[in-house]
């Protein structure tokens, strides 16, 4: 069987509900994580298709392959599609120790958390001229994202790996809170430089880490762009290759910093009914070979997790609870036997899958 065709049966249950009982929530089993897990392993040596994202300085570089710039993290199409690769073959390994491609994940990993690597991927941010603003903020969030899933995880290969990819971390956090204070307006947008998904993983990063300065930093900001947003337009939404919910990138991002009844006199004032009836509704996919309009399967992924994330910090009886909870597991019986098909999605949908399942 391929790939897809294991998918689509590991999801039958869930897409075909008996009559007689309500529809099952999709869950990360062990199964569907050796099937996702497989998806970056087949992508993250290969180096073309590739979207280097690189501004060049001269003819020269220009001329520099994938690889050569980007040693570490050149494959999977770009950079950041490599890095939450990477993180979710840490999170896999970590949440199923005896997953059936634990042994090829552990080789790959190895392959890439290589001093002489991660020192290449640091030294890429000051080489060139323009470079302290390649993969802001998106790329940046998910590095922070696998060094987190490194740094709390007590496993011997994870130390490892975790103190391998320090100097590139470390590069990552000078960029980000040089940048935080000069960052006059929130980006707002549904695809990779949106501000208030990268926040969320800076915060989560800065958090387990225990880095309260990055914290302060990332809070005071969060709230100067966002505490005073009501009636957001999310009946607009989506544009045509989102793959974030603009508007429930920043409610994910407020439930982690208001207290509990502060986040839901905002979230009351945040939304409308007609916006919310615009979120919950399944997004259409009308070609999946073209790699922006595949990005509308990594939104209901995205859309799903942040339901999840903002129902699971509702009040019982909340109006948005219970019809958040039931959207997600819509989004993710729909699109979960989508993942597989056209490289497009391939090299970068899983992630999103296990995140949102989780």
């Amino acid at each position: 069987m391929t790939c897809r065709s294991i998918l689509i049966a590991l999801m039958i249950p869930v897409l075909l509900p008996s009559a007689s009982k309500a529809q099952q929530a999709p869950a990360l089993t062990e199964a569907v994580a050796a099937q996702l897990a497989a998806l970056p392993l087949r992508c993250i040596d290969q180096q073309f298709p590739n979207k280097t994202s690189h501004t060049a300085d001269s003819a020269t570089d220009a001329r520099l392959l994938p690889a050569e710039l980007h040693p570490a993290f050149y494959g999977c199409f770009d950079w950041h599609s490599s890095v939450h690769g990477h993180w979710m073959l840490v999170r896999l390994l970590k949440t199923f120790p005896g997953l059936a491609n634990r042994a090829e994940i552990i080789r790959v990993l190895d392959g890439t958390f290589q001093k002489d690597k991660m020192a290449a991927e640091a030294a890429y941010f000051t080489r060139y001229k323009v470079a302290n603003t390649f993969e802001r903020t998106y790329g940046w969030a998910w590095l922070l994202k696998l060094d987190e899933e490194l740094a709390t995880w007590d496993d011997p290969n994870a130390r490892r790996w975790h103190e391998t990819l320090q100097p590139l971390t470390g590069e990552i956090l000078r960029l980000w809170k040089a940048y935080l204070p000069k960052q006059t307006y929130p980006n707002r947008t549904g695809v990779h430089p949106n501000t208030a998904f990268a926040m969320v993983f800076a915060l989560d990063w800065a958090r387990a880490l225990k880095d309260t300065a990055f914290e302060r930093q990332v809070i005071e900001r969060s709230l100067s762009f966002y505490k005073d947003s009501k009636a957001t337009p999310a009946y607009l939404e989506p544009d045509g290759s989102d793959f974030f919910s603009p508007s429930l990138e920043i409610a994910d991002l407020m439930r982690r910093i208001l207290p509990a009844k502060a986040f839901v006199t905002w979230l009351n004032g945040f939304y409308e009914e007609r916006s919310i009836a615009r979120i919950c509704s399944l997004p259409t996919v009308s070609d999946r070979s073209d790699y922006q309009i595949v990005h509308l399967d990594g939104l209901s992924f995205s859309r799903a997790w942040c339901m999840k994330g903002i129902a699971r910090q509702l009040p019982a009886g909340h109006k948005w609870k219970k019809r958040f909870m039931a959207a997600a597991d819509t989004f993710l019986a729909r699109t979960l036997p989508q993942v597989t098909g056209g490289y497009g999605g391939e090299h970068w949908l899983a992630s999103f899958a296990v995140y949102a399942l989780e």
